[in-house]
C-alpha cells in the first residue's frame, strides 16, 4: 500500500493577489474561453477498468531480518491515514499483536518462522498477451508479486525487467484469454488544465476513479537526475502508486508515482511520470531487461549569473562543462573543459538538470548536434551519444608526477586568498594526487570573494579563463589582464576534496582586502 510521499516541515503560504489599475486606453488580450467539463466520466471510466490492475508483493522476512533492511525483528510499516482515522488505530493494534505475538504482552520469538509482509499498489495492462507496468517501488525486494484483475482474477507475476533509476517495473502474466489492455498517448501533448482520470487501488479498496486535471508540466521533485513530473489534482493516495493517468481519449499519459502530502492522504498535489518516458522505458525492458540510456561524459554545473558574465553569455542558462571522460562520447566531439552546452539533439538547455534527461532519452549511437558557448561565441559541434555504463570506472594508471618550475607564494589581495606552486611537501599535507596539477591554495582571508564561494587552503586552481595554470604568476596575470578589460569577475577551475567546479569571482575593487 506504500505510495512515495513528500513531505516538507513548512508550511505554504497564498498571497493575495493585486489588483492593478488598467490605463483606459490598455488593448485587452482576447478572452480564453474553457472547453465545457464533462458530463460525466461514467462511460470512460467503465471502457478503462479493465485494463487497471491491483498488484500485491509478498516479502518474506526473517525472524532475525526486518523488512528491507530494518533492525532485526521490525515489522512492515504502518500505513499512514488521515489524523483521527479509525483505519489508523485498527491497523496498529493488528500490527503490534501480530509482532508481539498472539497472546497479550507476548514478545516476538526471535527464532519463530519467518513472517510475510504485503504491499499492494497498482498497475495497467499494455499488452493483451498480459504485459503489465507498474512503479520498481511497488515490487522492490519483493519474493512473490500477484496481479489481481477487475474480475478478482488472481495471476502470479514474473518481473521482466525494472529500473529504479525511473521507478518503472514491467511484469509479465499467462491469463488463460487475452487480457484487456491499455494504450499509450502522447505526454508531449498534454497542456496545464486538461481533464485527466487517476485509476488504482487506494488503500487497497479495489477499482478507484478519480478526476481532475493537469496542474503543472515538467516538475522536477529531487526524486532522481530525470525528474520531469506531470502534476495533477486528481485525488491520488496510498495504492495509487503505478496506476495509469489518463486523457479524455481514454489513453495512457502518464505513471501515477509519488503525492505531496503532510498527512499521508491526497491534498491535491500528485505527480505522474510522462507516459513518453514510461513508454521508451518499457521497451528497453522487454527488449534488454534493463534500460539503456544515453551518455555524453561530462561532469556538468549550474551556470549562475556570475559564470555566465565571466564568460561574456547575455542569460545564465545552459550547462557548464566541469570534467570530461577521457574515452567517452564528449571526448570524442571536441567538447571541452568550461564549454557552457546551450543546446543538445535541438534541444534548448535552460538549466543544468535539464541535460541529462535530455541525453539519457537520446538513441544510442545516434549522430546529433551541440550548441556550445566557448571564446565568446556559439561553436557548432557533433556528437555520437554512447550508452550509459552501469558502473563509472577510471581506465589506465595516472601519469608520472610533473613537477613544476619553481615559483615564489604569491599573495592576491583583490580576492582574498594567498597561492603557491605545488611540492611534494604541500602534496603530503593536503592529500594531493601525484598527478594533480595546477597552482595551490594556502590561505584564504574570511569576509572576501575566495570565501564567499567556499574556496579554502587546499584547493587547487587548475585553469582560469579556461586556460591551464601552473604557477601562481600565471594566475595573477589572467587576473590582471580581465580586471584591465573592464571584466567584472574571473572563473576558475578549482580542483578540491569534492571533485572538479568552476567558481567566479568578483573583480570589483571595492572588495579588496589581504588574507590574514
Amino acid at each position: 500500500m506504500r505510495l512515495m510521499t513528500l513531505r516538507s516541515a513548512r508550511a505554504l503560504t497564498l498571497a493575495a493577489a493585486t489588483v492593478l489599475a488598467v490605463p483606459a486606453m490598455t488593448v485587452m488580450a482576447p478572452l480564453a474561453y474553457a472547453r465545457p467539463a464533462p458530463d460525466s466520466f461514467a462511460d470512460l471510466a467503465a471502457k478503462l477498468l479493465p485494463g487497471v490492475v491491483n498488484i500485491s508483493s509478498t516479502q518474506n522476512i526473517s525472524a532475525d531480518k526486518g523488512e528491507k533492511g530494518d533492525k532485526p525483528g521490525a515489522g512492515p510499516e504502518i500505513p499512514q491515514f488521515p489524523p483521527g482515522s479509525p483505519f489508523e488505530k485498527f491497523f496498529r493494534d493488528f500490527m503490534d499483536r501480530n509482532h508481539r505475538g498472539q497472546g497479550q504482552g507476548q514478545d516476538h520469538d526471535p527464532s519463530g518462522p519467518p513472517r510475510k509482509s504485503q504491499s499492494l499498489g497498482s498497475g495497467f495492462v499494455i499488452d493483451a498477451s498480459g504485459i503489465v507496468v507498474t512503479n520498481n517501488h511497488v515490487i522492490e525486494d519483493a519474493d512473490e508479486i500477484t496481479v489481481i484483475l477487475q474480475d478478482n482474477t488472481t495471476l502470479k507475476a514474473k518481473l521482466i525487467g525494472r529500473d529504479a533509476r525511473s521507478d518503472i517495473a514491467v511484469l509479465q502474466v499467462k491469463p488463460e484469454k487475452p487480457l484487456p489492455f491499455v494504450n499509450f498517448g502522447d505526454s508531449d501533448a498534454s497542456r496545464v488544465g486538461d481533464w485527466v482520470l487517476a485509476i488504482g487501488n487506494p488503500f487497497g479498496l479495489g477499482g478507484t476513479v478519480t478526476a481532475g486535471i493537469v496542474s503543472a508540466r515538467g516538475r522536477d521533485i529531487n526524486q532522481g537526475p530525470y525528474d520531469n513530473f506531470i502534476q495533477t489534482d486528481a485525488a491520488i493516495n496510498r495504492g495509487n502508486t503505478g496506476g495509469p493517468l489518463f486523457n479524455m481519449d481514454g489513453e495512457v499519459i502518464g505513471m501515477n508515482t509519488a503525492i505531496y502530502s503532510p498527512s499521508g492522504g491526497s491534498i491535491g498535489i500528485g505527480f505522474s511520470i510522462p507516459s513518453n518516458v514510461v513508454k521508451n522505458v518499457v521497451a528497453q525492458l522487454r527488449d534488454f531487461g534493463h534500460a539503456r540510456r544515453g551518455w555524453l561524459g561530462v561532469k556538468i554545473q549550474q551556470v549562475t549569473p556570475d559564470i555566465a558574465e565571466s564568460l561574456g553569455l547575455k542569460d545564465p542558462s545552459g550547462a557548464l562543462v566541469a570534467g570530461v571522460e577521457s574515452a567517452g562520447p564528449a571526448a570524442k566531439a571536441k567538447i571541452a573543459n568550461g564549454d557552457i552546452i546551450l543546446r543538445f539533439n535541438n534541444q534548448d538547455v535552460k538549466e543544468m538538470k535539464t541535460l541529462p534527461r535530455i541525453v539519457a532519452e537520446t538513441e544510442i549511437n545516434k549522430d546529433v548536434p551541440v550548441m556550445v558557448w566557448r571564446d565568446g561565441k556559439e561553436v557548432a559541434l557533433r556528437v555520437k551519444v554512447g550508452e550509459l555504463p552501469d558502473e563509472m570506472t577510471g581506465a589506465g594508471s595516472p601519469d608520472k608526477p610533473v613537477v613544476p618550475p619553481a615559483a615564489k607564494a604569491l599573495e592576491l589581495s583583490s580576492l582574498g586568498m594567498s597561492l603557491a606552486p605545488i611540492t611534494p611537501d604541500s602534496r603530503d599535507k593536503f592529500q594531493l594526487g601525484a598527478d594533480q596539477k595546477g597552482v595551490l591554495i594556502t590561505d584564504v582571508a574570511q569576509g572576501t570573494p575566495a570565501a564567499d564561494k567556499g574556496l579554502k587552503a587546499g584547493d587547487v586552481i587548475v585553469e582560469v579563463q579556461q586556460e591551464e595554470v601552473t604557477n601562481p604568476s600565471e594566475v595573477q596575470e589572467r587576473v590582471e589582464k580581465l580586471r584591465k578589460s573592464g571584466r567584472g569577475s574571473v572563473l576558475m577551475l578549482v580542483q578540491s576534496g569534492d571533485g572538479l567546479r568552476w567558481v567566479p569571482l568578483s573583480l570589483k575593487p571595492d572588495e579588496k582586502r589581504k588574507p590574514g
